[in-house]
């Protein structure tokens, strides 16, 4: 199969030929139809993900495509099914999976990181009974692959860790795609959104996608929206996004990490304590979760293809990968191997 590699953590990266992978016993192997280009690629390609085991390595955490060899103990899924997948990749039998925490699963495998990932022609993904997803009729593969890292983490730290309700203010730092993707969930969900940006271009595309306010990083937002943000996001993962989400709540409001960083970035204790804060995390989003958000994304009320600005095919990745060490791009960049 045709794959992009690296071979030194920064350097350069290339399309090379490399084997076809095999189905663990207990996983598939995927023909990828489409495989987001996301920032936690850029992450991993310059050093900071210690999950990477060693190198030579290929990228791709976010992908869709069609089943096309299945291991020996798979139960659910044969050749020809099309499926997506959490960028974690849950056990299923782990203390942490019995609990339904299956996005940080004690023993998680994650496509990219812990083993070769999507931007390659195929894939292996490991327990496959536990955390494929089968495509809805008409969900085509693109806006399927935008789900599985970017929207899906979105959906739950929105949703299920930010406890959002109708009527609340909720401000995201960092409009690139996970920051787009929770403006379009917030407002789904009834609430009023101020979006974050540094870049004129991400702030219009929040409001193409329901912001009701987009301004630019270092505004308060605690003026914006007449006392402070109920929820607050860092979408991007920044020492001074951190700050701003968490200066701009009101009392009892909470702050919800999901952006990565290299080092552990400073936070505003006295904040915290003065106005009784919370600081939650949000790591992805378990396969078995996935019902509620296809449902959204079916009817029509959610459309995660509005996200995509660009497609390009698996040649391209080696140069596009790298120009993200100056700007992220705008909206979700999806390869098409």
């Amino acid at each position: 199969m045709r794959a992009v590699l690296f071979e030194e953590f920064g350097g350069p990266l290339r399309v090379d030929d490399v084997a076809d992978p095999q189905p663990p016993r207990h996983g598939v192997v995927v023909a990828v139809e489409a495989a987001g280009l996301c920032r936690s690629d850029w992450h991993g390609w310059i050093g900071h993900d210690p999950d990477i085991p060693s190198l030579p390595h290929v990228p791709g955490h976010e992908l869709a495509g069609t089943v096309v060899a299945a291991g020996a103990d798979v139960r659910r899924w044969r050749a020809g099914d099309r499926v997506t997948v959490p960028f974690v990749n849950a056990c299923g039998t782990c203390p942490t999976c019995a609990q339904g925490d299956h996005q940080i699963c004690d023993d998680q495998r994650q496509p990219g990181f812990t083993h070769w990932g999507a931007f390659a022609e195929l894939v292996a993904l490991d327990w496959a009974d536990v955390n494929l997803v089968a495509l809805p009729d008409g969900l085509d593969a693109a806006a399927a692959a935008s789900l599985g890292c970017r929207f899906a983490t979105a959906w739950r730290a929105v949703l299920q860790v930010g406890r959002v309700q109708a009527g609340e203010w909720v401000a995201v730092h960092g409009c690139g795609g996970v920051g787009l993707s929770a403006i379009m969930i917030a407002v789904a969900a009834g609430a009023r959104v101020v979006a974050v940006d540094v870049a004129p271009s991400a702030l219009e595309l929040a409001r193409a996608v329901g912001a009701e306010v987009a301004v630019p990083a270092g505004t308060d937002v605690r003026d914006v929206t007449g006392g402070g943000a109920h929820l607050s996001l860092d979408a991007i993962g920044h020492p001074d996004a951190v700050v701003a989400s968490i200066s701009g709540l009101r009392k009892r409001g909470r702050h919800v990490q999901v952006g990565l960083m290299p080092e552990p970035a400073a936070v505003p204790l006295d904040l915290v304590i003065g106005r009784e804060l919370e600081l939650l995390g949000s790591h992805g989003l378990a396969a078995h979760a996935y019902p509620a958000m296809l449902d959204l994304v079916t009817t029509g009320r959610l459309d995660p293809a509005r996200l995509i600005t660009r497609r390009i095919g698996l040649d391209d990745v080696p140069d596009t990968l790298p120009a993200m060490s100056t700007a992220s791009p705008a909206g979700v960049t999806i390869i098409t191997p």
